[in-house]
């Protein structure tokens, strides 16, 4: 039987009205959604109009939009040892939350913060009492969906454990769900390169964090090498991961139901979402074409 149709999108900008990233994501033959629901680099955001609120949740009805998420603000460390900038992140989050509820949007990508060379326990800690202080206030109609990192300095998500002992640390709370960014685990150390890399990665993930915490991929090559710990995006096949993990990914029937996400970069080398998401279908229709 044939598979369904990838849930397959990409992450776009809310400028001018948050529904316009809905339009737009329907342009593209998307049927899933990523946006921030504020400014990534400000701590406070401008508040939604209830009419630009009315009109996104009418528009991902019209269009067929059947998954949606937001990325939480690039400021924002839940693991970090400054007192006052964790709260700080704390407060920010719960209001993105807000947000998130008010829009329809029922998860929400973070990563799970920097430790500032405090040390990975102390700070998977500070995650830990963290998202305790924001599960508390900010209710149950948002997932939490935690990334994967590429380890990059003192930041935390480069290996599967870190968020497998986040979510132990909070009893296994079924409001925290995980993000596997391709780009991510490659720079970190996780080889998806190949058939076998693949194979044995997805093993790892499923043995320690688990399948059923799953919720969303991020979808991006990588510029730099396997294992550099550096994150930078690239286009789907142009970087050092190659085609061959997003032919696996996008064909790979325990992740049908998961939403993938493009974040690769906009109208860099004259490539865009549009490019990106025809060599991913392409990927899935060759595999199934005799289906």
């Amino acid at each position: 039987m044939r598979p369904r149709k990838p849930i397959l999108g990409t992450h776009l900008s809310i400028a001018g009205s948050v529904a316009n990233a809905v339009t737009a994501a329907s342009d593209l033959d998307c049927n899933a959604l990523q946006i921030f629901v504020k400014s990534p680099s400000q701590w406070v955001g401008k508040e939604i109009p209830a009419e630009d609120e009315a009109d996104f949740r009418e528009r991902v009805i019209h269009h067929g939009i059947i998954s949606l998420a937001a990325h939480s603000s690039y400021l924002i460390n839940l693991a970090s040892p400054d007192d006052a900038l964790r709260k700080r992140s704390i407060t920010a989050f719960v209001d993105e939350i807000g947000h998130c509820g008010r829009l329809g949007i029922p998860e929400i990508v973070i990563h799970p913060g920097s430790h500032r060379d405090t040390g990975e326990k102390e700070g998977i800690n500070r995650i830990i009492q963290s998202l305790d202080e924001i599960m508390e206030v900010a209710g149950d109609a948002v997932r939490i969906c935690l990334e994967t990192t590429s380890g990059q300095g003192s930041s935390i998500g480069g290996q599967f454990e870190h968020l497998r002992d986040i979510i132990a640390g909070l009893s296994g709370n079924p409001l925290l769900r995980t993000c596997i960014d391709t780009c991510h685990i490659f720079s970190a150390g996780y080889d998806i390169s190949t058939p076998e890399g693949y194979d044995r990665t997805m093993e790892e993930f499923d043995s320690k964090v688990g399948f059923s915490r799953l919720s969303l991929f991020h979808l991006n090559d990588s510029l730099k090498p396997l294992g550099s710990k550096v994150d930078r995006h690239e286009h789907i096949g142009h970087g050092e991961i190659g085609h061959s993990a997003f032919q696996n990914l996008i064909t790979d029937r325990r992740f049908e139901k998961i939403p993938m996400i493009l974040e690769t970069p906009k109208g860099r080398d004259g490539l865009g979402d549009r490019d990106n998401l025809e060599k991913l279908r392409s990927f899935h229709a060759r595999k199934f074409q005799a289906s």
